[in-house]
């Protein structure tokens, strides 16, 4: 290996400057650099890596634990990294500095965590991987310790490093790959991502920064911008659900910390289902977003604002549209309960929500909807039933008939709960009147016997509420039926008259050869 001495003689030979921004000086960096990176695995540095603010360039010394080296006197201000050197070297732990010296340690120590390297081949560069992984340890405890305030530099230098590291281009998912549908997650292991390794750490350090005591909210606010956030929301795509678990918690931690981000989360967090909903119906983080959303509905102040009202309509009524709603239905159920148990008002929007996006040929999507419709139904007020009642119950009468038996049976075991029974015995004249054909014709059609038994209940329960009206409609419903066969057997007559016309006239037609 040639020595920084002769590395400095081809420094002039060939070099790339990039442009300044405030507050930073030119970087220059020597050519030969890029190959060197790739020979150690190590893939070619972003525009940040390679933009070192001053400060930054008078803590690097050149020794044996230092991974630059500083450029000649004459130019301070230029960092030059020897390419030929061990580019990421370890460096003394935080104890075996004096608390002066740290905070220049931590700065040295996060430069190390911006080298990005192919987590694809587990072999290739283990050493400098493993390092890596030790110094990002270092800095998850030190700020878990909470051993000092760091500067605001060695905050903005940190949020630069996360930011270096968990903000990348995902691969394609596994449905652009295969042109399969999604699956569900907690049946399929799914995507794996390969620097897993090192991931989880930065995502611990992003963390324990978000909730340490000693965070300024003011001055993170300056680095954790919209900017951040919007990049941090992309990534929810990822089909490791290792990453989106972490990504839920950061995000929920930087929704409560930082009250100024809080309508730009949720208008995010909307463009980001409107896209789903309306474009793509594509996306694997749905889920967790709406965990989010529970806690912050959850949340909403009395009397509810317009503008959450308007995200119930135009952002969770239709997430009941996609195909894979099933993946994500029951955060998104617990949201849709949030708001009706917050404004009780909002039942007859939300059943009527449920009756425009039913699904008519998916018949386990229809019990999700029944399981949902119960939930809603039991924080209902009467006021509210009593508005959408002819239309849910032509919708439930339709179930009790459907040939699916999970889906009858579902919509049979509404009358197994109390608040709904009540309700629907204030409303009975209406409702009975709807649904006693569906039970009637249950009981001689359905193919499960189950089925038969649950729809005699039911029917018992209507005697018992009011024996005069169940009488009376089961008195029309046979006039009902009577009138139907009259029908029938007219048009039956009609058919046969036909016929008979058509024969007799193909026989006068007939010549005799």
């Amino acid at each position: 290996m040639r020595d920084f001495d002769t590395c400095s003689q081809s420094y002039d030979q060939k070099t790339e400057t990039y442009s300044k921004r405030p507050n930073e000086k030119h970087v220059t960096i020597n050519s030969r650099l890029y190959v060197d990176l790739s020979i150690h695995g190590i893939s070619t540095p972003s525009r940040y890596n390679l933009i070192v603010q001053h400060h930054l360039s008078r803590t690097l010394t050149s020794g044996p634990n230092s991974n630059a080296v500083v450029a000649p006197a004459q130019n301070s201000d230029i960092l030059f990294v020897s390419p030929l050197m061990n580019i990421v070297e370890p460096l003394p732990s935080f104890r075996e500095v004096s608390v002066s010296e740290r905070q220049n340690l931590f700065l040295r120590k996060l430069q190390i965590c911006c080298f990005q390297f192919d987590f694809s081949d587990t072999l290739k560069s283990a050493r400098e991987k493993e390092i890596e992984r030790k110094t990002l340890l270092e800095l998850v405890d030190f700020i878990q310790s909470g051993s000092g305030k760091i500067s605001d530099v060695c905050q903005e230098e940190m949020i630069k490093m996360i930011g270096v590291n968990i903000f990348r281009c995902l691969p394609p998912t596994s449905h652009e790959n295969t042109g399969q549908e999604a699956t569900d997650p907690e049946e399929d292991e799914g995507y794996l991502e390969p620097s897993w390794l090192h991931l989880p750490i930065v995502y611990e350090l992003l963390l324990r920064y978000l909730v340490s005591s000693d965070t300024d909210t003011k001055a993170a606010k300056r680095y954790i911008d919209h900017s951040f956030v919007l990049k941090l929301l992309d990534l929810f795509d990822s089909e490791d659900h290792r990453e989106r678990e972490f990504l839920k918690t950061i995000l929920h931690r930087i929704y409560g910390k930082f009250m100024v981000h809080r309508p730009f989360i949720r208008k995010a967090i909307n463009n980001i289902f409107y896209r789903f909903i309306y474009e793509t119906e594509r996306h694997s983080g749905i889920g967790e977003l709406l965990e989010i959303l529970g806690s912050i509905i959850n949340g909403f102040a009395l009397p509810m604002k317009e503008e959450h009202k308007l995200f119930l309509v135009r952002a969770l009524i239709p997430l009941h549209k996609p195909k894979s709603v099933a993946m994500y239905h029951r955060q998104l159920s617990y949201c849709i309960i949030q708001f009706v148990e917050k404004d009780y008002k909002l039942a007859d929007t939300v059943i009527r929500g449920l009756l425009k996006y039913w699904p008519l040929t998916n018949c386990q999507k229809e019990v999700l909807f029944l399981g949902e419709l119960e939930e809603v139904l039991e924080a209902t007020q009467p006021a509210e039933f009593q508005r959408c009642v002819v239309p849910l119950f032509r919708q439930i009468a339709r179930c009790l008939n459907s040939s699916h038996f999970q889906v009858a049976e579902r919509a049979l075991f509404l009358w197994n709960n109390e608040h709904i029974v009540s309700l629907i015995a204030q409303n009975r004249q209406v409702i009975l009147t709807i649904i006693f054909e569906a039970l009637e014709k249950n009981i001689p059609n359905h193919w499960n016997q189950a089925i038969h038994g649950l729809t005699v209940n039911v029917q018992k329960m209507f005697m018992e509420m009011d024996a005069e009206l169940f009488d009376e409609c089961e008195r029309q419903f046979e006039e009902k039926a009577a009138r139907a066969q009259v029908v029938e057997e007219q048009r039956e007559m009609t058919w046969k008259k036909l016929a008979d016309a058509a024969a007799q006239r193909g026989e006068d037609d007939m010549v005799t050869v």
